[in-house]
């Protein structure tokens, strides 16, 4: 079965000098994956016709399908319309089931007064060669082409607007579906496991002859962020059912390789796979936070649900706050610091108490760039954790930049309890 090869074209000036982050092609390309095809390259260019033209040109000789975002907009420097009509040889013509959305949303959704502007009404011009993608969420249509190459195969290109929202929901309604219906996609299954605590170079090593043996349908991608690793293996082919059993194969002998360092299975988040496991044994969780500033909880809290579990923190930055709110003694930092162990074992007791939870996280450190002694370096953090029974403490030492070294506190504080509560059998 021939590969279903995508190229994606994002157009705006703002992309390339960082004013806007391209979130765009990350979420198509995942959702490109889900239904069979593969995304073989992205491309970022600004607002200039020749630049747009040449990407039309060079994407379409090794992709099937071309992906455009952004430039469909009302304002002058919107020049992405305009450009596919020339193009593709059309002419600008009004759609009238475009029209009257557009005046719908202005008069029904928006509720605007006053005559609409004559920009807001070219929204509905469309080349009169391409097929419409009603936009529900917006006034800007997408619009599909479809184009023979050189060697007589038809190639597919489809502009869709810029703002995510809008993109998304097109995407979702119009375009995934279209495509399943005009190519044979073959099957693609991911199955993923997360680690934490070994390094991408140490974990090749410790999985090296089990990677070498895989299938040649089989592929390996080492995913890196921030102390964890993903390993997400992919699949091909066109039985499903013998696909599913062969992925699920793999899967096992992977899971029990890195076993001491896996998170969980699935593409979660440590945060996540935190919540899911308090969630599942009715347990409530409360955090005291010093250096990482009410960053676990933020995290903790991303995700709609963590009232189940969560009741909230003491952001104890200042150490009159560590005294008042939390009972960490005076004579406690006076003698040990507020980074020590003996201060965030007062700040989890501390905090246990006056939230009433099952368990208690704290964090105590020095973030950086400044504040450091040959002591007490920065980057390094003081995590407590536990409940009634038990109270445990764990040293680290961290050495990135100070919002990395945040991070890093959070998620390691928080896999330390994920092992904590998953070891815990009272």
């Amino acid at each position: 079965m021939k590969q279903i090869n995508a190229s994606i074209i994002t157009i705006g000036d703002e992309l390339l000098i960082g004013q806007t982050i391209d979130t765009n092609s990350a979420w198509m390309a995942q959702e490109l994956n889900k239904i069979g095809v593969w995304v073989k390259r992205k491309l970022a260019i600004g607002d200039h016709k020749e630049d747009i033209r040449k990407a039309l040109d060079e994407e379409s000789r090794q992709a099937d399908i071309i992906l455009i975002t952004g430039g469909l907009g009302p304002t002058a420097d919107d020049i992405t319309k305009p450009l596919l009509c020339e193009y593709f040889g059309g002419r600008l013509v009004v759609n009238e089931d475009v029209l009257a959305h557009v005046k719908y949303l202005f008069e029904k959704v928006y509720r605007r007064t006053g005559p609409m502007l004559e920009r807001n009404l070219k929204q509905a011009e469309v080349p009169d060669n391409c097929t419409v993608l009603m936009n529900k969420r917006g006034t800007a249509p997408g619009m599909w082409f479809t184009q023979s190459s050189e060697t007589g195969e038809k190639k597919i290109f489809i502009s869709l607007p810029g703002v995510p929202h809008e993109m998304k929901g097109l995407m979702t309604d119009e375009v995934l579906p279209r495509l399943k219906q005009h190519f044979q996609m073959p099957v693609i299954f991911h199955s993923t496991v997360v680690t934490y605590g070994i390094g991408e170079s140490r974990l090749a090593e410790e999985i090296k002859d089990w990677e070498e043996n895989l299938p040649a349908h089989m592929k390996l991608a080492y995913l890196p962020h921030y102390g964890m690793v993903r390993l997400r293996l992919t699949a091909t082919g066109e039985d499903e059912s013998l696909l599913r059993d062969q992925l699920s194969r793999q899967m096992s002998k992977l899971k029990q390789l890195v076993k001491r360092w896996m998170v969980t299975e699935g593409d979660s988040t440590i945060a996540q796979t935190v919540s899911a496991l308090f969630k599942k044994r009715k347990l409530s969780l409360a955090t005291a936070e010093s250096c990482t500033g009410g960053y676990i909880a933020h995290l903790l809290t991303t995700d709609a649900g963590a009232s189940d579990f969560f009741k909230g923190t003491v952001v104890a930055y200042a150490n009159e706050v560590k005294q008042n709110l939390l009972g960490v003694s005076e004579e406690t930092i006076k003698n040990f610091g507020a980074v020590s162990e003996q201060t965030v074992k007062e700040m989890v007791k501390g905090v246990l108490v006056h939230l009433n939870t099952d368990y208690a996280l704290a964090t105590s450190g020095i973030m950086g760039p400044g504040g450091g002694s040959d002591e007490k370096p920065v980057g390094m953090v003081w995590i407590a954790l536990g409940n009634r029974q038990q109270v445990i403490t764990k040293e680290f030492h961290f050495r990135f930049e100070r919002l990395r070294n945040i991070e890093m506190a959070a998620l390691t504080a928080l896999n330390e309890l994920r092992k904590f509560v998953e070891g815990d059998k009272s």
